[in-house]
Order: structure tokens, then sequence, then C-alpha cells
């Protein structure tokens, strides 16, 4: 009688292909990440030759709708001055709030929030378009 054992292999999971695999998927979500747009409110900017560049602290949107964005959150002008403080009490520097506003909205709307973002010690810079004026 053999009682002996018989030697069998154990099974192996090859693991080489999934390197490749993880890597392709990194480069995937690395490529898709740098093309999403973190101004996902549309709106039609008045247009300017001129550019002046400034330190964004902080984007107030008003869409054609004179429904007004704090980064993408939705605020009433009400709430905006409390929405607004946390994000310039962060600048130790002079803080700026950039109006991204549409060109259909009316100019008593801009000026209501260059008077809070004044209230708040801030400076104020209106986004527009550099296809030049039109």
């Amino acid at each position: 009688m053999n009682l002996r054992r018989r030697h069998r292999e154990e099974a192996e999971v090859h693991t080489g292909p999934l390197n490749d695999i993880l890597f392709i998927l990194l480069l995937f979500f690395l490529i898709v990440s740098t093309l999403a747009n973190p101004n996902v409110v549309k709106l039609s900017q008045p247009k300017s030759k001129s550019d002046t560049k400034a330190k964004q602290t902080v984007v107030v949107s008003i869409d054609a709708n004179k429904q007004f964005y704090v980064g993408t959150t939705k605020v009433t002008i009400d709430e905006l001055k409390a929405k607004l403080q946390p994000f310039l009490a962060k600048e130790p520097d002079q803080p700026s709030v950039v109006i991204n506003a549409d060109k259909s909205v009316p100019v008593d709307d801009v000026v209501q929030v260059m008077r809070v973002a004044r209230d708040l010690g801030a400076r104020t810079v209106l986004a527009v378009d550099k296809n030049g004026a039109q």
C-alpha cells in the first residue's frame, strides 16, 4: 500500500496584468479630472478688451434668472453676507470677491453683491469674456 501523498501543484494567481490595468485606470481618472470644469454655473459674460488678473478668494455667480451662487451653492441675497464671511476670513491679505454675472443681469444685482463685499472689507472684480468688446 502506497501511503505517500502525491505532490500537487498549488494554484497561483498571476498579478502581472493587474498592475497594467490599475495603471491605465489611474491615467484615465487623472485625465478626466483635469477636464472637469469647476465652474458649473453656465453664464454668458459681458465682453472686454482688457484683462485684470486678481487672486480669487471666492466666486459669486448670478445667472440669467437672478439666482445667486457662492461657488456652486445657491443662496439668496439675504444669505449672501453670511455665506461669504467664512471664505473671506480665511484670507489674511486683501480678500477679493469675483462677480461672475450673466450679461442680461441688471446692474442693480451686481451692485448689491459689491455692497455686501465692501461691507465685509473685500475687493470686487467683475469677470468678463476675454474675446473682446461687442
